[in-house]
């Protein structure tokens, strides 16, 4: 009994080291605005869809840093919004459309009061004014692939997540592979999607064994092994992608 007691402390302990996160080489990393915490909400598909905005607005050289709860609370205006407020990456466009949008230091809280102006360089906007400059009606394009739909057609994206019953861009999965790759590569903001998160794609990677991964913008927080951002191989993106989102010129269209 006591040589059994003592195996199970050590297994015990084996479980409980932590391991050494993985090494990666950055190949490409975009800049982008701070990293945030969405907390225990289900909000990432706003926080994701965001964050490929203030990235590709980076790229340009103009700053923006965009508030999560300002979307959020609008959302309590849609009827066939979910109580849980999830959605995806297509629903902020739709809802940016719609409702505007407002920089992050005018709502840094859900409990805050959605403002009704923007005030940039001494002139007054609506929300709405503001949307059209940060993300232009149509400037963004729905990516999927799903097999059983014909390619290189427009198909609704069939999860429960998508309320709006938007319609996305069907391609075969090493176009979608070639398409973000080259579009990351340029420094355009993109968003991804699988079943249950969303995260902006900042960045390209490669393990020691040469490896490639793409370099994702999470909303957890920064108290984490690679300090908000997480590395997610290109095998994993081809087996778990649901949606991608990206501008039109970044897909290569005028």
């Amino acid at each position: 009994m006591k040589k059994l007691s003592i195996l199970i402390c050590l297994m015990l302990l084996i479980g409980c080291v932590q391991k050494e996160p993985k090494h990666f080489t950055n190949e490409v990393l975009n800049r982008m605005t701070p990293i945030k915490d969405q907390g225990d909400s289900e909000t990432c598909w706003i926080y994701a869809m965001l964050a490929a905005i203030e990235t590709e607005h980076l790229a340009w050289g103009d700053s923006v840093n965009l508030s999560p709860y300002y979307i959020e609370k609008m959302m309590e205006q849609e009827p066939d919004a979910p109580k849980s407020k999830r959605g995806e990456c297509a629903t902020l466009i739709r809802l940016i459309e719609k409702y505007g949008i407002v920089g992050y230091d005018a709502m840094r809280s859900i409990d805050t009061p959605a403002p009704r102006y923007v005030f940039m360089y001494g002139a007054e906007y609506t929300p709405q004014e503001f949307a059209r400059s940060v993300c232009a009606p149509g400037e963004y394009l729905q990516l999927m692939c799903n097999k059983s739909k014909p390619y290189y057609e427009e198909s609704e994206l069939e999860v429960p997540d998508n309320w709006l019953h938007d319609v996305y861009l069907n391609i075969p999965m090493d176009s979608l592979i070639v398409k973000t790759e080259r579009a990351v590569r340029q420094h355009h903001g993109v968003c991804w999607e699988d079943k249950g998160h969303g995260m902006a794609i900042v960045g390209i990677a490669h393990d020691d064994e040469g490896k490639k991964y793409f370099i994702m913008k999470n909303s957890w927080g920064t108290d984490r092994p690679y300090g908000g951002l997480e590395y997610i191989s290109f095998e994993d993106f081809r087996s778990k992608t649901v949606a991608v989102e990206m501008t039109k010129k970044a897909y290569g269209l005028p």
